[in-house]
């Protein structure tokens, strides 16, 4: 594998990269990789910011370039259906960055349930230790300088222009729905993943969600729009063919779900960083984070055993899930995340998100002033009945707006 160009608005950031391929070109905007070396390369990989994956990655895949893109393949929606049909219709090769997929745990997982050993699953809780960077906090309001290393104009790419602020960067950006898509968004795609997967889940028919309210004085509920809530409950519903309809439920940060009965006092429903417990009319099934460490506890007390594997593995693990991506393009090897399942994966995820943005949406009641008490109204706070193949909201129309963005001039898909 050559590797012939790079591309990264931050010179800061882009600097190891630089040392270990010191013979790649070297750029701060990606579109001088597309007029400039497009006929020498085969596939890119993009792992910015998350509004930035779809405006990065299509031009490329709509030229025929396989594509790796990170978790979670997008922004948006509708950025998700798009580049899942651009995939389909070109032929592509693809692979998201949910390492989880090459993991031997979700092949498990999914001969447990193919097996039959807890028996027909109506519930899955799933939650992470996410967000560990700061969220819930006030918009910046002021300007700091750029650093000389960053190109921040590069770095908004589809979003509405602003001045940079030290709270966005580094990695903060995860906290603002301009840019990021919360701890859902950043852990969504790895822990999820493991209950779509093995349940071969589709698209959600109903999202709802309740989230830690944010207050800016005593007595003063915060309308900090465009920041992602501290904490969240989603519960996403999905009909199954064979089990009838199926509960997701989502915890983060720092809540959790209810311990099940079947678990064991020195076990716990996850890792540190979260987990998944299945439900099942049998037993639990519970996994790690990246769907690591399945196991399994029978309503008779009983920790019952995997059963024979059915599933071919990755080699490596999830060690190797960059390794299948390749292998998909030099072999023609099946790859563990490819954007027809990824995208209807990441799909869900931000269904989950919008949940959570009609949830905090809030209008305020008329004679009201923000400094009242109780001053608002919150029309959204319902369960929202979704139309996955038209990726459309059938009760609540205002939050259908959320199922795209407005993209700055220059910037459209």
């Amino acid at each position: 594998v050559k590797f012939v160009a790079l591309a990264d608005v931050s010179d800061k950031q882009a600097a190891r990269a630089h040392e270990l391929l010191p013979d790649a070109n070297k750029y701060r905007d990606f579109r001088d990789i597309y007029d400039k070396h497009l006929g020498e390369i085969d596939a890119l990989f993009c792992a910015t910011p998350d509004h930035t994956h779809a405006v990065t990655s299509l031009p490329f895949m709509r030229a025929g370039k396989h594509a790796f893109v990170e978790k979670p393949l997008t922004h948006n929606i509708l950025e998700a259906r798009t580049m899942t049909m651009v995939a389909e219709s070109r032929g592509l090769v693809t692979q998201m960055g949910d390492v989880g997929a090459s993991s031997d745990g979700i092949r498990t997982t999914q001969e447990i349930i193919e097996a039959g050993i807890i028996g027909k699953v109506n519930k899955v809780d799933c939650w992470t230790n996410r967000p560990v960077w700061p969220q819930g906090l006030q918009p910046p309001t002021s300007a700091d300088p750029v650093p000389d290393y960053l190109s921040w104009d590069l770095w908004l790419g589809p979003a509405a222009d602003r001045d940079f602020n030290n709270r966005y960067l580094p990695f903060k950006w995860r906290g603002f729905w301009d840019f990021g898509t919360g701890a859902m968004g950043d852990m969504g795609c790895h822990i999820f993943e493991t209950p779509y997967v093995a349940l071969g889940l589709g698209y959600p028919t109903s999202a709802e969600a309740s989230c830690t309210t944010m207050w800016s004085d005593d007595f003063v509920e915060a309308d900090y729009t465009g920041v992602c809530p501290p904490s969240s409950v989603i519960r996403l519903t999905f009909d199954h063919a064979d089990f009838g309809e199926i509960k997701l439920n989502w915890y983060d940060g720092g809540l959790m779900p209810e311990r099940p009965a079947q678990l064991p006092d020195d076990d716990m429903p996850g890792n540190v960083d979260g987990g998944s417990v299945f439900y099942g009319e049998k037993g639990i099934l519970v996994t790690d984070t990246y769907s690591g460490n399945p196991r399994v506890y029978l309503n008779d007390g009983t920790k019952a055993q995997a059963p024979a594997k059915t599933l071919l593995r990755i080699k490596n693990n999830t060690s190797g899930h960059i390794a299948n991506f390749v292998d998909g393009i030099l072999d023609g090897v099946k790859t563990s995340s490819p954007f027809s399942i990824a995208g209807p994966l990441t799909e869900s995820v931000l269904m989950g998100n919008l949940a959570v943005r009609a949830f905090q949406y809030k209008q305020l009641k008329p004679g009201k002033t923000a400094t009242d008490w109780a001053p608002y109204n919150y029309p959204g706070r319902t369960r929202l009945n979704w139309d996955g193949e038209a990726m459309k909201i059938t009760n609540y129309k205002p939050a259908n707006a959320w199922v795209g963005r407005e993209y700055r001039q220059g910037w459209e898909i």
